[in-house]
């Protein structure tokens, strides 16, 4: 359990205190999951800017997350620019499911959505390692009731929080990676334009 509850996530970054902790008191489930990525955060931000319904998608299992209706259309491949700015107060979209009140937003850094008061928080942290790998680092806080449905809720949680968030991290890292060989392609052919 606590290798899926925390795939590829150092001790260090587990055991962190990360931005949005303190909104998710006493939580009865906590992961924390990472992946370096070959990218500066300025290639990975926008990617996270523009999650959701309508947007650049989930970075996942799109035909999974298009059958329970929380996308209409395959995850982005690109950039959309529209959706390069994201700010405290605006909402992740998500179709049927519960839209993401954005909590906070540190560009290039940090991103928290809140999608249940005090119940559910799920942050996204860009970490960089050198000038050109960073890690993208997720943690989930959940609380639920001290029920019984509030514990298989929980229990149910978990496998399926791993599946589509790992696959979610490294979606994001396939098309940040590309972005920023892309970039350094196009650095390289400029410097090398006879002037």
């Amino acid at each position: 359990m606590g290798r899926t509850r925390n795939w590829g996530a150092t001790e260090s970054e587990i055991r962190s205190n990360l931005p949005g902790d303190e909104r998710v008191a006493n939580p009865s489930y906590v992961s924390t999951r990472a992946v370096t990525i070959g990218a500066t955060p300025g290639d990975i931000w926008p990617w996270l800017a523009q999650l959701g319904f309508r947007r650049g998608g989930l970075y996942s299992y799109d035909w999974l997350d298009r059958l329970f209706g929380y996308l209409d259309a395959p995850s982005a491949e690109e950039i959309l620019p529209e959706y390069g700015s994201i700010r405290v107060g605006d909402t992740i979209p998500l179709g049927r499911g519960p839209d993401w009140p954005v909590v906070e937003v540190v560009p290039e850094r940090t991103l928290v959505v809140e999608p249940l008061e005090a119940a559910v928080t799920w942050a996204f942290v860009l970490v960089p390692i050198d000038e050109r790998s960073t890690r993208l680092v997720t943690r989930v806080r959940y609380r639920s009731e001290p029920t019984l449905t509030g514990r298989l809720v929980t229990a149910a949680m978990g496998p399926a929080a791993f599946v589509m968030t790992r696959k979610m991290l490294l979606g994001i890292k396939r098309r940040a990676e590309a972005l920023a060989r892309r970039r350094r392609l196009d650095v390289e052919v400029r410097g090398s334009a006879p002037a």
